[in-house]
């Protein structure tokens, strides 16, 4: 009986792993709403320019390398790929640094108007960007950063550190607090609490909002247009920049943006599986 009941039990499980018609063509679908525009504009790259403004689409194009040979002669889209990578990776690490210990306080104490503080360090995420960029500009001019990497990154920390303390503070309050107490009738500090025992349990929810950072600053617009110039330009920035009135050169345009796409493509695939695995324990209490 026990066996008969065991191989039901792993037949069951089977069926459950197994996906339908509908559910493959669903996932199938969705495949292809992602994937088909990389797909584009990887090819875009690749294609001569008479073909990109054809009128009947090639799907399989006749491929040149003169776009990118162009883009790595001129050199701008490196260096905006430099200027990124040391933007966005010290600002993901500003915004850990502070965030981290913040959520920490947010999840451990309750003092006078703790809900004003978290209400309000939540409510920055629903700033749009384009409401604070005149004073971070005219902040920038007077302090003249205008064309540094600095001022992006602490520009960065205004959507950066709400998103981490938002993501970690629940990884903080999933740790019993008997821990801190026996932790302190062992002598240790507040500090050294944080540091040994709570942070390693929060470790999978400050993935995510690392990765989720990384990803924004690497992506952001807006502020790189409005406070670089040539130093400090990132890659959306020097992609953006071959387009111009009317013209627009879709070839360098695409190459670059396939250059920029491909550090990001990489960085999700390496750390895909913190990510999903810093959601899975965040949505188990």
């Amino acid at each position: 009986m026990a066996t008969l009941f065991s191989t039901r039990s792993r037949a069951s499980r089977k069926d459950r792993g197994k996906l339908s018609v509908p559910q493959i063509l669903g996932v199938m679908g969705l495949l292809l709403i992602i994937l088909f525009p990389i797909y584009w504009m990887a090819i875009t790259g690749m294609r001569p320019q008479t073909e990109t403004f054809a009128s009947t689409p090639q799907f399989i194009p006749s491929f040149t390398a003169e776009h990118y040979q162009y883009v790595l002669d001129e050199g701008s889209a490196i260096k905006g790929v430099i200027n990124s990578s040391i933007i966005a990776t010290l600002a993901t690490l500003l915004a850990v640094v502070v965030g981290a210990p913040a959520a920490y306080v947010l999840a451990r104490w309750q003092f006078r108007r703790h809900s004003h503080v978290w209400f309000w360090i939540i409510s920055n995420r629903f700033i749009l960007p384009v409401v604070v960029i005149l004073p971070w500009f005219l902040i920038a001019r007077a302090l003249s950063l205008i064309d540094n990497h600095l001022i992006l990154i602490l520009v960065y920390q205004t959507f950066s550190i709400p998103l981490v303390i938002w993501l970690s503070v629940d990884q903080f309050r999933s740790v019993p607090k008997e821990v801190d107490e026996a932790a302190a009738i062992d002598g240790a500090s507040v500090m050294k609490t944080f540091w040994k025992i709570n942070l390693p349990n929060a470790i999978p929810g400050i993935s995510v909002s690392a990765i989720l950072v990384f990803i924004f600053c690497w992506n952001e617009l807006l502020f790189a247009q409005m406070l670089t110039r040539s130093e400090a330009k990132t890659a959306p920035v020097v992609a953006l920049s071959y387009m111009s009135g009317y013209d627009i050169r879709w070839g360098p345009m695409m190459a670059t943006a396939t250059i920029i796409v491909i550090p990001v493509l990489l960085f999700a695939l390496i750390f895909s599986r913190n990510f999903v695995k810093g959601l899975a324990m965040g949505a188990v209490k």
